[in-house]
């Protein structure tokens, strides 16, 4: 039996077999990735220059896009590069760093998304207490909190998978270093103890995903309760947009990972890792900025200040 120490390098799935179809994947990869950064950059820039936006929810928000640079810049660039010159190789080094950082990133949008529901929820339900539950020391302590537990899972998930012993070749079904398909190269029962962090992980997610859900109950009913169209109107502005990203991001990853074998496919999951790795990154600086109008205000003032000084 040959160890993972033997293996230099994994071969990542190619996203097309023809030249042209490949030079096609990325050009569309660097769009996607230009309107991340793009979008982000912008998004981190407003939250750091406008004054009257350092509130607990901008501040989750501005970590929020911190995750999303870091998610786009793990995956796409490698992807692009493979594209561009043929390729489909990657280093093992190199294929542990991408496992860990990706783990690391959507831990923490996870966690953060989380957090930025219950802002919502004090904010709503309980507006009488903002302040003193989501002051700026609460605030900092929490967002330490989700970068730490993203650390710590990414960490524990990362070593615990190659520390596996890996006999089953080494290619890889997928776009990027995935902890599904580098078990399925494996030929030992220790897997099983990645299975079981995997299964914990998925339990962790799906309260975050309960918590949500009943938050949100709690959240339309109290805006239901408001007597006012404008201030209704004003609380779904704030709300909706988180909705719109915790659904996107949730449902695609929980359906990557608990999907059943039988309708398993390498084109499904390069669609789904697409769907819950590339593409919420690029969009959801568009979701936040359509419906959230001090948030527009703040990114038409970046965009336009050099220019009205003038």
């Amino acid at each position: 039996m040959s160890n993972s120490s033997s293996i230099s390098h994994f071969l990542l799935l190619a996203l097309a077999d023809t030249r042209q179809l490949q030079l096609l994947h990325f050009c569309l990869l660097l769009g996607i990735s230009l309107a991340a950064l793009l979008g982000n950059g912008l998004i981190i820039s407003a939250g750091a220059c406008g004054h009257h936006l350092h509130t607990p929810m901008f501040f989750f928000l501005l970590n929020l896009a911190l995750s999303h640079l870091g998610s786009i810049c793990t995956t796409v660039p490698k992807a692009m590069h493979n594209s561009l010159w043929d390729t489909s190789t990657i280093s093992y080094s190199a294929c542990a760093a991408q496992l860990f950082y990706i783990m690391f990133f959507i831990s923490a949008e996870l966690a953060l998304l989380t957090i930025m529901c219950y802002d919502r929820f004090v904010s709503i339900c309980k507006p009488l207490h903002y302040g003193t539950l989501l002051g700026s020391r609460a605030c900092a302590h929490m967002a330490a909190a989700a970068w730490a537990s993203a650390f710590l899972n990414a960490l524990m998930h990362t070593d615990n998978t190659f520390s596996l012993p890996l006999c089953q070749g080494n290619a890889l079904g997928q776009f990027f270093c995935e902890i599904p398909h580098i078990l399925k190269l494996s030929c030992s029962k220790s897997y099983l103890r990645e299975l079981g962090l995997l299964a914990v992980s998925v339990c962790l997610g799906f309260g975050c995903l309960l918590f949500i859900v009943f938050s949100y109950v709690q959240i339309f009913r109290a805006v239901l309760r408001i007597p006012s169209e404008q201030g209704r109107h004003k609380a779904f502005s704030t709300c909706l947009p988180h909705l719109a990203v915790v659904s996107l991001f949730l449902s695609t990853g929980t359906f990557a990972y608990l999907k059943p074998l039988s309708i398993s496919s390498p084109s499904l999951d390069l669609a789904l890792s697409v769907l819950y790795s590339v593409v919420p990154p690029a969009l959801n600086p568009l979701i936040y900025s359509l419906r959230n109008s001090e948030l527009k205000a703040a990114l038409w003032r970046l965009m336009t200040g050099p220019f009205q000084k003038q």
